[in-house]
């Protein structure tokens, strides 16, 4: 009975038929990065390790390793591809120069895990996010600190698409910066959804953001006061009668190219949308485990996306056996990433 109960969920682990990037790590995946000038994917996970692949059509070749002493939670890439910058449990940052082959350095530290880090080009500056209630800027040759924000309460999330910045913390704060002058907070607000924050994702033109929720739902918010009345939230990762089961969505990103956005949520699913239209363009099937984190690549044609227990239901739902972490590609068609107007609204 064992064997064959096995085997029916080995035969549903991927139910999209995605390609499988291998070898996968050890332990959970906590971000994917993919760098914007090549097909080199970072995952970052709970053993410790930041690994890096090539990608090819059809096939994935490991490229690199390194290791922090903790967990590891976030990465980015700095825009010339170079380099690739990682944070987590150990209070760190570390910046990896993985293209020339150099070791990695330490450039930013926190009092405590460090939750969010990004990249902005046009200040040349690092930004980290951690549980110490701190955004800090690093210029990565300087031992201090450029500059060090005060939260309200933990860095959950951050989105930067300069000079717009959103940082999320617990409390449903939801702190938004013009990066032009990131001393200042440029607006505080809470959040339209009701329960905690998990992911942020900003507008590709920068006038608004996304929100996720642990409580299965996406909000859409225009920053600009005249615009209030195009904000709307809508639930997804939801499953059972009248959707009774509702699970955290953990990964909000934006399409490159069309700027439509994909979600990933703990019930293993992923989605495509289209926040012009308010429609989806594509749901895929659901995965045995949750989908913790999930990245397009620079032009659009991939979406990467991990399947892993993510400990939402704790340790006595974590099976050993079954608790294998993956990670997934799938090639992206354009139907299912370009929007399209909705039909029978006469709206364009």
């Amino acid at each position: 009975m064992a064997f064959s109960s096995l085997s029916t969920a080995a035969a549903n682990v991927n139910p999209n038929k995605s390609f499988e990037v291998t070898p996968a790590p050890s332990d959970s995946i906590s971000s994917l990065s993919f760098s914007p000038k090549a097909n080199h994917l970072i995952a970052t996970s709970w053993d410790n390790q930041v690994r890096c692949w090539e990608i090819h059509s059809g096939s994935s070749q490991p490229k690199a390793s390194i290791s922090h002493d903790q967990p590891v939670l976030c990465s980015a890439w700095k825009d010339d591809g170079t380099t690739v910058f990682t944070g987590g449990c150990d209070k760190q940052v570390k910046m990896w120069p993985l293209l020339s082959g150099g070791q990695p350095t330490t450039v930013a530290m926190h009092d405590a895990p460090v939750k969010e880090v990004a990249w902005i080009p046009q200040m040349n500056l690092l930004v980290s996010g951690s549980w110490d209630k701190t955004v800090r800027y690093w210029d990565t040759r300087q031992a201090q600190p450029a500059h060090v924000q005060q939260l309200p309460e933990k860095c959950y999330a951050i989105t930067v698409s300069y000079p717009l910045m959103v940082v999320g913390t617990s409390d449903r704060n939801l702190i938004v910066y013009n990066l032009q002058n990131p001393q200042m907070e440029f607006k505080r607000i809470q959040s339209p959804l009701k329960y905690q924050t998990r992911c942020l994702a900003a507008f590709p033109d920068q006038q608004g953001f996304l929100v996720g929720s642990i409580e299965g739902r996406v909000g859409v918010h225009h920053l600009d006061d005249s615009q209030q009345s195009k904000n709307f939230t809508f639930k997804c990762h939801r499953e059972g009668p009248s959707g009774s089961e509702i699970y955290s969505v953990n990964s909000l990103n934006f399409h490159p190219v069309h700027h439509t956005f994909a979600t990933a949520g703990s019930d293993g699913a992923f989605n495509f949308w289209d926040k012009d239209s308010k429609q989806r363009l594509k749901a895929f099937s659901r995965c045995p485990n949750p989908i913790p984190c999930g990245a397009f690549n620079a032009d659009g044609s991939i979406y990467a996306y991990a399947v892993c227990y993510d400990w939402s239901k704790g340790a006595e739902n974590n099976n050993p056996s079954t608790a294998k972490s993956y990670i997934y590609l799938h090639s992206t068609q354009e139907s299912e990433v370009k929007g399209k107007p909705r039909v029978g609204t006469g709206r364009k």
